[in-house]
């Protein structure tokens, strides 16, 4: 076996780190890619109107809508370095509000909106350095997240569930 280096510095650590998020950085752009052409084959059958208990799937794709919106600016936000503080209890108790609201706008342009903030958000997680996306803010309620955890977990994880419940509800 050929030993490749007998003594590494922490710089070779971080830059070893950096492959490895950079990496992980691509497969989050994939994720999100997957699941808006998901968005994209499901959107169009889905039709204008309101829930009586339960959301309808015109409120779910004003919800899919608003957070894609919500969640893209702010990690374009964090990983450029334009804001240090987030409030993300603020915008998560906006939900409902916005979910009324953006129900009023027809289901065909809700899709074309989402869809292009994920291209946006798509192309960002193609083209940001391992550092930006690793960066914090602050969070209101105390705490710290970084623009990759908002990336993973609120934006790609919560769209992949909805995609989901669209795909079973209108299957």
């Amino acid at each position: 076996m050929k030993i490749e280096k007998t003594e590494y510095t922490q710089a070779d650590l971080e830059s070893f780190y950096d492959e490895l998020f950079d990496h992980e950085r691509l497969a989050l752009a994939d994720r999100l890619e997957k699941v808006s052409a998901r968005l994209a084959v499901v959107g169009p059958r889905i039709k204008a109107g309101r829930g009586d208990k339960e959301w309808s799937d015109h409120e779910v794709l004003a919800h899919i809508a608003g957070l894609s919106k919500f969640y893209g600016v702010i990690i374009h936000r964090i990983s450029s370095g334009k804001t240090s503080q987030v409030d993300l209890l603020a915008g998560t108790n906006l939900r409902d509000a916005s979910i009324d609201q953006m129900s009023d706008t027809d289901p065909s342009e809700l899709l074309r909106m989402t869809l292009a903030d994920h291209a946006r958000t798509v192309q960002l997680l193609r083209t940001v350095d391992a550092a930006s996306l690793r960066r914090e803010a602050n969070e209101s309620g105390g705490g710290t997240v970084t623009a990759e955890f908002l990336a993973r977990y609120p934006l790609i994880n919560h769209l992949e569930q909805h995609v989901d419940q669209l795909e079973r509800s209108l299957s």
